[in-house]
């Protein structure tokens, strides 16, 4: 079977205390042989539960995104204006563009050789979406000396994801995943309003999103599977956005990809009718199990929630994950390494059970 799989996850993993640990002392090549060890028995572990999709848990980064996006060039990062995560001092640093967008040498095509020479199962790899160079700051974030005009931010954007896409075909990726929470964070309000406030227009920023996405995926090479993943935010288990996907569905399905993990853990992701709009040949990787809590879902709850999904697409449209990373930066969520391992063999039995 092709990518996404019945059972898949979304990317990052706990990080063990070992290499936590070894953050706060060690640097160079010292550091990467604990990130290899602990990538190594975290490969080992996935496999032990059956999952298809073997990911290196993001152990390299700091963050889920900027480690990539200030690889380009003309990327740097710079305080969170707003809105905030809640319940937590710290915030997470935004992109901003300073000058021109490029990707003038490789970014992590390295750590992914590591992963995929150390996997029999597929190497999955995760990169930011081109439109989280915007979302946060918005057109006040990219300079208007590089780029008085938009659409050659854009152009420039696409052509370095491009690139770097390339890169990663040719070193034998076959299943790569843009994460974008541009969609479900504009399903609120207060997102809204900040975009009004950065100079966008909140309703036409979907589709330019979903338009960046494809742009960048224009000479994607064939036999190389690409989804998207959307969430409202994932930092030391608190969240941003609230809102279901329904102002943002269409145009979101527009976007040049095979599939689409949605979050779908709780009610501030609404109900499952936005599927309806979900185009033929695509599929959705529901998002149901938390990767915010250590609580464990049960099987019941999740049958139940995939038997009210395929009101609106067909059960072989559908696949199961976790609804996040477990650490999308890299303090971690809120729970223990054997709850987030618990989770993920939960994710794999009920996949088994549904389709078989």
């Amino acid at each position: 079977m092709k990518p996404p799989f019945r059972a898949d996850q979304v990317g990052s993993l706990l990080r063990p205390r070992e290499l936590a640990d070894a953050r706060k002392s060690l640097k160079g090549e010292k550091l990467r042989e604990v990130e290899d060890r602990c990538i190594k028995e975290a490969i080992r572990k996935q496999e032990s539960l059956g999952l298809q999709a073997i990911t290196d848990g993001e152990m390299r980064r700091d963050w889920w995104h900027l480690d990539f996006m200030t690889q380009l060039d003309g990327v740097t990062a710079v305080a969170n204006p707003g809105p905030k995560f809640g319940g937590t001092e710290e915030q997470p640093p935004i992109p901003s563009v300073t000058g021109k967008v490029g990707c003038s040498k490789p970014v992590m095509v390295d750590d992914f050789a590591f992963l995929e020479q150390n996997t029999n199962q597929t190497a999955k790899f995760t990169l930011p979406s081109p439109s989280m160079l915007h979302l946060r700051g918005g057109r006040s974030s990219i300079s208007k000396t590089a780029y008085p005009d938009l659409a050659e931010f854009w152009a420039d954007t696409a052509a370095a994801y491009r690139k770097a896409i390339r890169q990663f075909a040719d070193a034998g990726c076959t299943y790569l995943q843009l994460d974008d929470v541009s969609f479900s964070y504009l399903c609120d309000p207060k997102i809204q309003e900040t975009a009004r406030r950065n100079g966008d227009d909140p309703a036409a920023l979907p589709r330019t999103y979903a338009n960046a996405v494809s742009a960048a995926l224009k000479d994607r090479p064939a036999g190389m599977t690409v989804t998207m993943h959307t969430c409202r935010g994932n930092f030391k288990s608190s969240w941003v956005a609230s809102g279901g996907y329904e102002t943002v569905a269409e145009a979101m399905f527009s976007a040049d990809v095979d599939a689409f993990f949605m979050e779908f853990d709780d009610e501030r992701s609404g109900g499952f009718e936005p599927l309806r709009y979900l185009p033929k040949g695509k599929k959705v990787v529901l998002g149901l199990v938390t990767t915010k809590v250590g609580e464990l879902e049960s099987k019941d709850f999740l049958l139940e929630k995939i038997k009210a999904a395929e009101k609106f697409t067909p059960l072989e449209n559908l696949c199961l994950s976790p609804q996040c990373g477990f650490s999308s930066t890299h303090h971690g969520n809120a729970l223990s390494l054997d709850e987030q391992w618990r989770k993920l063999e939960r994710v794999v039995e009920v996949a088994r059970e549904v389709w078989r």
